[in-house]
C-alpha cells in the first residue's frame, strides 16, 4: 500500500511506515532541516495508521521509549512536521493525519469516515482552484484551508 492509496481496506502499516519516512528524510535534507530521532518517531506514530491521532496519544505511545517526554516535546516535533509538510491537522478532531502528497504545497482535503475513524488524504485541483478564484474575485487571499468531508468509506458502506 501506497501512501496514496486508500486506507479502507485493513493491512499492514509497515510499508506505509517506511515511505513516509524514506520521503521525510528526502525532503528535510533537501530543504537542509534536521529529521531529528524523535521528530521521525512521532512520523511514524502517526503513520501507524490511518486515523487521525491526538498530540496526547501520541505523547503516552513516544513516552514508552522516551520516558521524559513531556507536551512540549510532542508539540515541538508536530509543528516542524506541520511546517516542513509531512503531516496535517485534522481541525475537527483536533488531531494529525500522515501527508500523502508530500512534497509540494496543497491545501488539506480529507475524507472522513464517521463510522471506523479512518481518514483519507484527496488532493483535487479543481475544488482549490475553485476556492481560490472565488477568494480572489472577492478580494480576498487565502492562507490556508482544511476542508474535511464526513461520510462512510467502502468498508463501512458493506457493513
Amino acid at each position: 500500500m501506497s501512501l496514496t492509496d486508500s486506507p479502507a481496506e485493513p493491512h499492514d502499516h509497515s510499508l506505509c511506515i517506511e515511505d513516509a519516512l524514506e520521503q521525510a528524510r528526502l525532503i528535510c535534507e533537501q530543504r537542509k532541516v534536521r529529521l531529528t530521532a524523535i521528530r521521525e518517531q512521532v512520523l511514524g506514530l502517526i503513520w501507524q495508521s490511518h486515523k487521525p491521532i491526538g498530540a496526547y496519544d501520541l505523547l503516552e505511545q513516544l513516552a514508552k521509549t522516551h520516558h521524559a517526554a513531556k507536551p512540549p516535546t510532542i508539540y515541538r516535533a508536530l509543528e516542524f512536521l506541520q511546517d516542513n509538510g509531512l503531516i496535517h491537522k485534522i481541525e475537527s478532531q483536533n488531531a494529525f493525519l500522515g501527508c500523502a502528497h508530500v512534497g509540494g504545497h496543497h491545501h488539506g482535503q480529507f475524507l472522513i469516515c464517521t463510522a471506523c475513524g479512518t481518514a483519507q488524504e484527496i488532493d483535487e485541483k479543481v475544488v482549490s482552484s475553485a476556492l481560490e478564484n472565488a477568494s480572489q474575485a472577492q478580494g480576498f487571499k487565502i492562507q490556508s484551508f482544511v476542508i474535511e468531508i464526513k461520510g462512510l468509506c467502502t468498508t463501512c458502506q458493506d457493513l
